[in-house]
């Protein structure tokens, strides 16, 4: 069966300048090493994607409704549906002391960020910088290895998904999830608790949450903190659960 626009899959994907062959990233562990451009930091596993939603370049998520289950497809995406093209409006010259005022040592090649834009140090003269606004892939067409590994169906499987997506780190086949109608209850496991950001990545979970699954009206995370064994009873160790709730406007 086809896929359809708003559908949930995990889609394992290797994407490359078409020009060079330059392999920009996987989601594949012995593939990144094969080209090296592995990295400990990385976590290679099938990305998750919602069809139609832009989290991938347009031609590729356009492409995405072709796929078949098991089967790799190669996908060629033109500048106009991936990352546009050049603009040389987009560079600049920015004077070095701007760089020296805030501690940076511009060198070519370089990523840096400027009035919030990110931008690249193509050069350094004197006493000026020249730097690009475009995206690094401005201008390429890029080649993507594309292969459907599942579609989600279940509530709980979607559910685990979205979380996933805004805690990567944290071990989601730990998380307990229950959904009672329209109320969903997510008991945090305690791997979870010193993850930097975690309010902010409940947040936007919850957010994620009631947008692509409406009829959840009311999201309750709960974090449990049970008595170690063998502590003293005359000490105070145990917290109630703490429960942040968030409902849906």
């Amino acid at each position: 069966m086809p896929l359809s626009k708003g559908d949930f899959i995990l889609i394992n994907l290797t994407s490359k300048i078409k020009e060079s062959g330059e392999v920009i990233e996987t989601t594949m562990e012995d593939v990144a090493k094969e080209s090296n451009i592995y990295s400990s930091e990385n976590i290679y596993e099938p990305r998750f994607i919602i069809v139609g939603e832009r989290w991938v370049p347009e031609g590729l998520d356009e492409a995405l409704l072709s796929l078949e289950s098991d089967k790799e497809v190669t996908v060629e995406v033109p500048p106009g549906k991936g990352y546009g093209e050049r603009d040389p409006s987009k560079i600049r010259l920015i004077p070095l002391r701007r760089f020296r005022g805030e501690n940076l040592t511009p060198v070519p090649g370089s990523r840096v960020e400027i009035d919030g834009r990110p931008a690249v140090v193509r050069s350094v003269g004197a006493g000026r910088v020249q730097v690009d606004f475009n995206h690094p892939l401005a201008g390429k067409t890029m080649l993507y290895n594309v292969k459907l590994v599942r579609k989600l169906e279940e509530p709980e499987e979607k559910l685990k998904a979205l979380i996933h997506r805004r805690l990567p780190t944290a071990p989601i086949d730990k998380f307990k999830i229950t959904v009672d109608q329209n109320e969903c209850r997510i008991e945090l496991p305690r791997e979870t608790f010193f993850v930097e950001g975690l309010q902010l990545a409940k947040r936007e979970a919850a957010a994620d949450i009631y947008r692509f699954m409406p009829n959840i009206s009311k999201v309750e995370f709960v974090e449990s903190y049970p008595k170690p064994e063998g502590t003293s009873a005359g000490r105070q160790v145990e917290a109630a659960p703490q429960r942040d709730m968030t409902e849906n406007p």
